[in-house]
């Protein structure tokens, strides 16, 4: 059973999500929270595997609660929903932590099958959805920031290299092997490694390095 807890302003949408992901028999919603204090609140009293959380809130907005929800001891996996053409917080979201990201208006089936992925310890990063986001979030990263951060790429062979690229560009593990010519068990294997050099926690993670180091930026 994955214990789910819903983080969103507004009780009407709390209410809706509550409604079809308690329908679910591998799914049980333990908690809501009407902002990201009491978001934080209740993940360090309540026993929670994933936290769906909104990133517009008064009080405390879903960036700096999740932030602070990764910082506690055994943290949950944070799941977040934005509406892409107005919130522009969901690439601070990624870096504070979050295991990724959904729009507000994905399909019902979507948002279960990526609580049920996220639990499971992988990223949902939807390839059209993070080319987007990331191509609008990126040129706000301060000049020359990538600079010092690139220095952690040269733990990488450039095959492993080649593969962070497109993985920042999306890719599935499936679509980089057709692109690579090479088996999906030996992609795996490479981002298995990726994330163990480089001390990262899952394909979110990165993502994110890879702009933030320029990788992803020189060779789309």
């Amino acid at each position: 059973m994955i214990r789910v807890a819903l983080v969103d302003d507004q009780e009407l949408v709390r209410s809706g999500l509550r409604m079809v992901l308690d329908a679910q028999p591998h799914i049980e919603v333990v908690g809501e929270a009407p902002n990201g204090r009491a978001a934080v609140d209740l993940v360090r009293g309540t026993a929670i595997d994933v936290v769906v959380m909104d990133v517009r809130m008064p009080v405390l907005d879903g960036v700096a609660a999740t932030r602070e929800i990764m910082a506690l001891p055994g943290p949950p996996r944070v799941l977040v929903l934005t509406t892409f053409d107005t919130d522009e917080h969901a690439f601070a979201a990624l870096r504070a932590g979050a295991a990724g990201f959904l729009l507000k208006d994905v399909p019902t089936s979507e948002l279960i099958t990526a609580i049920a992925a996220v639990h499971n310890g992988d990223a949902v990063v939807a390839p059209s959805t993070t080319r987007r986001l990331l191509d609008r979030f990126v040129p706000h990263l301060p000049a020359g920031a990538g600079e010092p951060a690139a220095a952690v790429l040269h733990a990488l062979t450039a095959r492993e290299r080649e593969v962070l690229r497109l993985v920042a560009r999306g890719l599935s593990n499936a679509e980089i092997s057709a692109e690579l010519f090479v088996g999906e068990g030996t992609v795996k294997t490479h981002v298995s490694r990726i994330l163990a050099k480089l001390g990262l926690r899952d394909r979110v993670q990165a993502v994110v390095l890879a702009y933030e180091t320029g990788l992803a930026r020189g060779g789309r």
